[in-house]
């Protein structure tokens, strides 16, 4: 049930679909007792008391600094720098609860209050970083709730690049683009996958890509691993549906021939 809600939530006009319900939604699979309304009304507490704070002029900047004072002064949520790849800080009953995350999830808090206030934002998907931004033409402004609600201009996330990647990286315009809800889940379930591969906990990672394909069918790239995990459980019917998709998607792959061989083994 858990998996058909999240594909019946993602399978909407993308503005339509509630970020916080789908993150939810997968949250479940791993807490199968996640009470989904319990997290909906946390954020609507939380947006709520920083409504009642907010100035009467509807000034961006105020917004921002009031929503930040709120989330991470009063409420002290702040950025998992002690445990990035813990697992949990994916899944947005435990962000809310622990009140800690990486940057994505960070954001999709930060993003989901923010429309409680009418005050649309937008996911940033930068290489290696995610960042959020008002939705109004020549902002100008982004706030990386990662690090406090720290407010950016664009040169500032040139720099932010850098830190990331600690070499300097030029910043590209498309780097700037905003990306859809699909693609935030997208991004959320990534994550979890390497954490999961990385980790050797196959089941976990093959029930993680399941939800990718749910998003993304027949993603050439999803469907490799999946593969490759299913061929590493010993599922070789599967693995070689799989590989042989693959391959028929992207026949010039760089992995191509390595592929072919893998499957040549199994038949």
């Amino acid at each position: 049930m858990t998996m058909q809600n999240f594909y019946q939530e993602i399978h909407q006009p993308d503005a339509q679909i509630d970020l916080a319900k789908a993150s939810l939604y997968l949250a479940q699979q791993e807490y199968p007792k996640l009470d989904i309304d319990e997290y909906l009304n946390a954020l609507d507490t939380m947006a709520q008391e920083i409504k009642e704070r907010l100035p009467d002029s509807f000034y961006p900047l105020k917004i921002i600094q009031t929503i930040n004072h709120y989330l991470f002064e009063d409420l002290g949520f702040e950025g998992n720098r002690t445990d990035y790849y813990d697992p949990r800080n994916s899944f947005l009953n435990q962000v809310i609860d622990r009140r800690t995350g990486i940057p994505i999830t960070l954001s999709v808090v930060y993003l989901e209050i923010a429309k409680r206030l009418d005050f649309p934002m937008v996911g940033i998907g930068m290489p290696g970083h995610f960042i959020i931004r008002p939705n109004f033409e020549e902002a100008g402004i982004f706030v990386d709730a990662y690090n406090q609600g720290e407010i950016l201009f664009e040169q500032d996330c040139e720099q932010r690049l850098q830190e990331v990647y600690q070499q300097p990286v030029k910043l590209e315009p498309h780097f700037l683009e905003p990306v859809t809800n699909q693609q935030i889940l997208g991004r959320i379930l990534t994550n979890l996958k390497y954490i999961y591969l990385n980790g050797q906990q196959f089941f976990k990672a093959l029930t993680i890509l399941e939800y990718i394909l749910l998003i993304f069918p027949n993603h050439p790239l999803e469907l490799r691993d999946r593969g490759l995990i299913y061929y590493h459980l010993g599922e070789t019917q599967k693995a070689s549906q799989d590989l042989g998709f693959y391959l028929a998607l992207l026949p010039d792959a760089q992995d191509a021939q390595v592929i072919r061989q893998l499957l040549e083994k199994m038949n």
